[in-house]
C-alpha cells in the first residue's frame, strides 16, 4: 500500500492492515492513530515506539499467533502467510537441523511456557537453531525483554513490506 493510502485510509482499514503486522491492540491503534506520516522511515520509526514497553498480557497475545520454529503454519491469513515466507529458510534444512529445532522448542516451552519467538526472515536453521540453544541458558526476566524486542522486529518487517513510499 502506498503511504498517501495509508495517510488517508478509514481508521479501520488502517488497523485491519496493521494488525497482522503484530495483533497488540495498542501497538495497532497507536500507529493507526498517528497518521499522517511524513514517510515510511516515519511510519516505522512510530511503529518502533508505539506502547513500549508492551505488558506481559499484551504479549501472551501476540504470542498466541506464533507457530513453533521449523512447523509450518496451518492457519490462513495474513499473519500465518507472514509466518511462512519469513520461515522459508528454516523450512528447508536437513532431518538433524530440524530435529535439533524441534528438541529445543520443547526444551524452550517447558522452561519459559510459550513458544520460542525469534525474527526468522533472512536467517537460516542453523543460525536459529544457535540462537536458541543460547536463549535457553536465559532467566526468565531476560527472556521476557528479548520476546518483546523480537516481537517489534518481525512487526517493523513485515510493514516495511506493507507500506510502500
Amino acid at each position: 500500500m502506498m503511504l498517501a493510502e495509508f495517510n488517508g485510509a478509514h481508521r479501520s482499514d488502517a488497523v485491519e492492515l496493521l494488525r497482522p503486522c503484530l495483533d497488540i491492540r495498542r501497538w495497532y491503534e497507536q500507529v493507526a492513530d498517528a497518521r499522517p506520516y511524513a514517510d515510511r522511515d516515519a511510519v516505522l520509526r512510530a511503529a518502533r515506539e508505539a506502547a513500549h514497553p508492551f505488558t506481559a498480557d499484551e504479549v501472551a497475545m501476540a504470542m498466541s499467533h506464533h507457530p513453533r520454529i521449523g512447523e509450518r503454519s496451518t492457519e490462513s491469513g495474513a499473519e500465518a502467510a507472514h509466518s511462512r515466507a519469513e520461515q522459508a529458510g528454516v523450512n528447508a534444512t536437513d532431518a538433524s537441523v530440524q530435529a535439533a529445532l524441534a528438541a529445543g522448542n520443547r526444551a524452550y516451552e517447558q522452561k519459559f511456557d510459550r513458544v520460542f519467538l525469534i525474527r526468522a526472515a533472512g536467517r537460516s536453521a542453523e543460525e536459529i537453531l544457535a540462537a536458541l540453544t543460547e536463549r535457553l541458558t536465559h532467566g526468565a526476566a531476560e527472556e521476557d525483554t528479548i520476546v518483546a524486542e523480537q516481537l517489534r522486529e518481525i512487526a517493523l518487517l513485515r510493514l516495511e513490506g506493507l507500506i510502500t513510499a
